[in-house]
């Protein structure tokens, strides 16, 4: 059970007047920001592959992509929480688009090697740890309690809209102009959105007994975050049913480019990523236009079960309809969990103490993606596709299901992370202190006046 003591909190309203407009310059400028990086780490990694057809290599872009973000997560989080959250979006924006620039006129002048992209990846991967928990820590400031879920669907449709777009845009500028200039394109995309973050100005979140207790140096309120969640067991607990389930999902993140490759073209990996990110836009659509369930933790619970079943369709059979199928399934799912997932924990979480707890979060949920990365590429080429060829061990069993050959044993490992991912959402649903978070801890926000109201007269079954 919870403690009871720390929750004795009376909700804060939060959101200010003419917070809403203020959310949608911001948001607009990192719709631009997010199409601009979307389009780079595309590149980069069909770029990377094709350069050195090793799938560990591959692996390791995305580990310098994701391990210096997750180490230094903590202490962003602190300062976005100590600090104006404005100025900290505005300082790591800019620190990425500097570091992009830079490589992309070593690759111009001819000058880049491989480990100046890896260096690139791990300044990005830094500045990301500082900007995502001071936007995401912004939101309930501005936007009032019964539209934070249309705020994270506008979030994911902004995903969404990028996963169509460039994966063809990307393939084209590779063939014609070449990787500098995608890098190029992404430094202009980052100036637009540094440039909507300067003309607007957020309000500071009212202080509560928790955020204040925790003050102190940098190091002791980096820890007054994690002794917030340590008081609440039932969000630990979460937070490692969804930390084995990003491991899964990393995994087969890695290796969806090479399971599509093993048996089509570039072009043909291209249509499926933009399959994929019409279903993430759909997914999106619909959050933003019902908001998200109720009743959260069930319905968090479920959509992973039902997402780990689409992840195991993915590998059954050397089909691009098939894949492309799933996937298209999968990022309809994706932007419903995602944006119900972040409602929840803005919703129960201080309001000055979102920008660490957030981190934490953050931190906790991708611990496992290195050890993925890491494990991804050797899985793949020493285990998995060895036990898939003509006379391996288990191309006799398996092979009747889901093939034999080259990308069948990457097939093998979608089919066993989905149904791994199913097991996860069971355990987590027979759980008492995850299935009950929802009635256990108390909404840290308060609604608008007159919101009870409006929600019961006007909401959609199901919504909030």
């Amino acid at each position: 059970m919870t403690t009871v003591s720390v929750e004795q909190h009376t909700p804060t309203q939060t959101a200010v007047e003419g917070g809403l407009r203020t959310f949608a310059i911001v948001a607009g400028g990192q719709f631009v920001s997010i199409l601009g990086s979307s389009l780079t780490a595309f590149a980069l990694g069909i770029w990377v592959y094709q350069q050195t057809g090793s799938v560990t290599l591959l692996s390791l872009l995305i580990l310098a992509a994701s391990f210096p973000g997750v180490l230094i997560s903590p202490l962003a989080g602190a300062v976005a929480d100590r600090s104006d959250r404005r100025r900290v979006m505005l300082a790591s924006d800019s620190v990425a688009g500097v570091a992009t620039m830079v490589v992309a006129a070593l690759i111009l002048s001819g000058r880049c090697e491989l480990w100046h992209l890896f260096v690139l990846a791990a300044i990005s991967a830094v500045a990301n740890a500082f900007q995502e928990p001071a936007y995401t820590a912004s939101i309930p400031l501005l936007v009032p309690k019964r539209h934070l879920g249309r705020a994270s669907g506008f979030a994911q449709f902004s995903q969404g809209l990028a996963r169509i777009i460039t994966p063809l845009i990307a393939g084209t500028m590779i063939a014609t102009v070449g990787i500098g200039t995608v890098l190029l394109v992404d430094v202009t995309t980052f100036l637009i959105g540094v440039g909507t973050l300067a003309l607007v100005r957020f309000p500071r979140p009212v202080q509560t007994e928790a955020g204040v207790s925790g003050k102190g140096s940098l190091l002791r309120e980096a820890l007054a975050g994690w002794q917030y969640l340590r008081e609440r067991s039932g969000l630990i607990s979460l937070l490692l049913l969804f930390t084995a389930v990003n491991f899964l999902v990393a995994l087969v993140n890695v290796l969806y480019i090479p399971l599509v490759l093993s048996f089509a073209s570039p072009t043909t990996l291209g249509v499926v990523l933009t399959v994929g990110g019409t279903g993430m836009l759909a997914g999106s659509v619909g959050v933003m236009a019902m908001g998200v369930p109720r009743r959260k933790i069930p319905a968090i619970l479920g959509l992973l079960f039902l997402g780990g079943i689409v992840i195991a369709t993915a590998g059954i059979g050397r089909s691009a309809a098939l894949i492309a199928a799933s996937g298209f399934a999968m990022m309809c799912v994706l932007p419903v969990l995602q944006a119900t997932s972040q409602t929840f924990w803005q919703i129960k979480v201080a309001p000055d103490l979102q920008g660490r707890v957030f981190s934490l979060r953050r931190m906790l949920q991708q611990a496992s993606l290195p050890a993925a990365y890491l494990a991804a590429g050797p899985l793949a080429d020493r285990l998995f596709e060895p036990l898939m060829r003509e006379g391996g061990r288990l191309a006799d069993l398996i092979g009747p299901w889901i093939g034999v050959g080259v990308g069948r044993g990457i097939g093998l490992m979608f089919v066993v992370a989905g149904m791994t991912g199913c097991l996860l959402a069971t355990v987590g649903y027979l759980y008492p202190r995850i299935r009950r978070l929802d009635s256990d801890l108390p909404d840290m926000i308060a609604d608008t006046p007159g919101e009870e109201v409006r929600q019961r007269m006007s909401a959609p079954v199901g919504s909030s």
